[in-house]
């Protein structure tokens, strides 16, 4: 099998230790004589699963019995409608700190089932950064606070986290979550599609203040509700049981590799190898996010034509570098950097950018 690295941005690269576990254990798991995939999400087996999933996230962030973990379905598109449903009652607001695409697409959402807020948008600046904190209006009372951490099609990420007040704060950190330490305290409620640093796609995982929770509607259809998989330990119907076994392996991997602080560390190495490449190459490949809010999981930029990024494309795929196509709708060049990309793919594509820069430029 030839091996290829994988800058896709969703599905995404997994560990490679964790596709070895699970390909040892996919036709006979613990000697059950059938796969996890066969398995009831009833059995012992997928509920000691469940639970250590659970146990390990909060571990990692740091946080106890008074957060829930729940696994759901979805993707990130559901909570967007999931959360107002549950936390944004009749004559209430909320507001939205909008920093990009997904942003945009949370606030549209919400804005289809109550009062939606715009709190602050760098859209004026091509989502090029995130907001700074004398750009943010806050609401008095506001139902809740959201915010995209690392938005995946501009490559902008939050170096740190607006300071919201009383005011419940809210995160979609698909695509950087558990790639950093921080705070997790500081949040009522954060969401996560699994397939950019989690796992394959098909999970989706919420972590729930357990206070805020009570305070959560019961008018939301059943399936919508965050209590129904509290209640029921994310298993009132049947989970994406392959899903959220391979999510547990790849948070025991990132456990192995000194949890947050290990990813972190990695991530910033990886992360500077491509974008010294960028500022070294004489404006020859120019970084679309402003350097003090560039994202350490998607690194975005153009070349000096459409004709050579497809180029770019074409020869990256031929030298071993797949997914480097930026999102259809912005066009570019984007490297999605994740947990499991190694060092040495970053290393890979950063000589690669200096050879064809070399050539072209």
């Amino acid at each position: 099998m030839s091996q290829v690295y994988n800058f896709n941005a969703g599905p995404a690269i997994l560990p490679q230790p964790v596709l070895e576990q699970a390909q040892r254990e996919l036709l006979d798991y613990q000697g059950r004589g059938m796969s996890i995939m066969e398995m009831s999400h009833r059995s012992k087996e997928y509920e000691a699963i469940n639970s250590a999933a659970e146990a390990t996230f909060k571990r990692l962030l740091g946080l106890g019995d008074d957060y829930r973990v729940l696994f759901v379905q979805g993707g990130a598109s559901t909570q967007f409608a999931m959360l107002p449903l549950n936390f944004l009652p009749p004559g209430s607001s909320a507001d939205y700190i909008i920093t990009g695409a997904w942003g945009e697409k949370a606030h549209e959402e919400a804005a289809k089932l109550g009062q939606a807020n715009i709190a602050a948008s760098t859209k004026d600046s091509n989502y090029s950064r995130t907001a700074r904190a004398d750009e943010i209006s806050l609401t008095d009372g506001a139902a809740y606070v959201h915010i995209t951490s690392n938005e995946t099609i501009q490559g902008v990420q939050f170096a740190s986290f607006p300071d919201t007040g009383d005011r419940p704060l809210v995160a979609d950190m698909s695509s950087d979550i558990l790639s950093r330490p921080f705070d997790a305290s500081k949040f009522a409620l954060i969401y996560a599609g699994a397939q950019k640093n989690l796992g394959p796609s098909g999970v989706t995982v919420v972590l729930v203040r357990q206070s805020w929770l009570k305070d959560a509607a019961r008018t939301a259809p059943t399936m919508l509700r965050y209590e129904t998989h509290a209640k029921n330990n994310s298993l009132y119907n049947t989970p994406p049981v392959f899903g959220v076994y391979v999510l547990n392996l790849v948070l025991d991997w990132i456990e192995e590799h000194g949890g947050l602080a290990g990813m972190a560390a990695r991530n910033e190495q990886k992360a500077r190898l491509i974008y010294d490449a960028i500022d070294g190459s004489g404006g020859f490949y120019r970084g679309h996010a402003a350097p003090a809010d560039r994202s350490r999981m998607n690194v975005t930029f153009r070349l000096p034509s459409e004709a050579l990024e497809k180029q770019f494309v074409a020869e990256s795929v031929a030298a071993g570098m797949v997914g480097l196509a930026g999102h259809r709708s912005v066009g570019g060049i984007r490297a999605s950097i994740y947990n499991a990309m190694t060092p040495e793919g970053c290393q890979a594509l950063a000589g690669f950018m200096e050879e064809f820069a070399r050539k072209h430029g």
